[in-house]
């Protein structure tokens, strides 16, 4: 099914969402050997292409991709410990969604992807494994509520292909298999196609996604300032 976002019209997005192809990564400082990002071609995504990936109402609460927006205190620009404190005491949501942070992330700017693995080392988009789903389970997975809390804006990067999607291609017997980020990378590495979307989020500005399912990760390519994002872990009453 791939990426599902929630808007009314072309016009809520047109100019804060861009499409690029992807490529893997190989001896790149900084970066897992093999980790996939998109290449530097962003254009501009097209109404047509807004309407493949626009929720409609068959599409379940688990999947989509929701936007939202916190007002955020007056901070200085260089008061990171001040960014930290804001997010423990926020309640992302006013009680529509868990207020147990899950953690915050602080991002220097210019940078392709954000996301490190324990060793310091980006690994390009991915899948998240805090629920460790199965295939046929994959879509259940929590969601997860983002805020850029700045001072810089930041990107949401997400590939049009879903893991399930990927594993299908991939895998004779999927049903059996726990999807996982290396799925994406034999998945581009075999030569099958894979687009980016980037969104662009402002200070303030956050989305919900299921980061379980989705190829994902952040991004401040482009951004001279730094920016934290916070996250929580959550999932609808009534998502399928």
């Amino acid at each position: 099914m791939g990426p599902r976002l929630v808007f009314d019209t072309y016009d809520d997005i047109r100019g804060r969402c861009d499409t690029a192809p992807v490529r893997q990564t190989g001896s790149e400082p900084g970066y897992d050997h093999g980790a996939i990002v998109p290449d530097d071609d962003w254009a501009p995504l097209t109404a047509t292409e807004a309407a493949r990936h626009q929720a409609d109402d068959s599409t379940p609460d688990s999947i989509r991709i929701e936007f939202v927006h916190r007002p955020l205190p007056d901070l200085d620009p260089d008061d990171l410990s001040g960014r930290l404190e804001t997010a423990a005491r926020l309640d992302p949501l006013n009680g529509h969604w868990p207020n147990t942070l899950l953690g915050c992330a602080s991002s220097p700017g210019n940078r392709t992807t954000t996301t490190e693995d324990n060793t310091r080392r980006r690994i390009g988009l991915h899948v998240d494994n805090f629920d460790r789903l199965p295939y046929p389970r994959r879509h259940q997975g929590r969601r997860r509520l983002c805020l850029n809390l700045g001072p810089g804006p930041r990107y949401l990067l997400i590939g049009d292909h879903d893991i399930q999607q990927i594993c299908r291609t991939l895998h004779t017997d999927p049903e059996r298999h726990h999807p996982h980020t290396e799925d994406i990378r034999r998945y581009v590495a075999a030569g099958h196609p894979l687009r980016c979307l980037r969104i662009r989020l402002d200070p303030g500005d956050g989305y919900i996604a299921p980061t379980e399912l989705l190829a994902h990760d952040g991004s401040t390519a482009g951004v001279d300032q730094p920016s934290v994002a916070a996250f929580w872990l959550g999932q609808p009453p009534n998502a399928t």
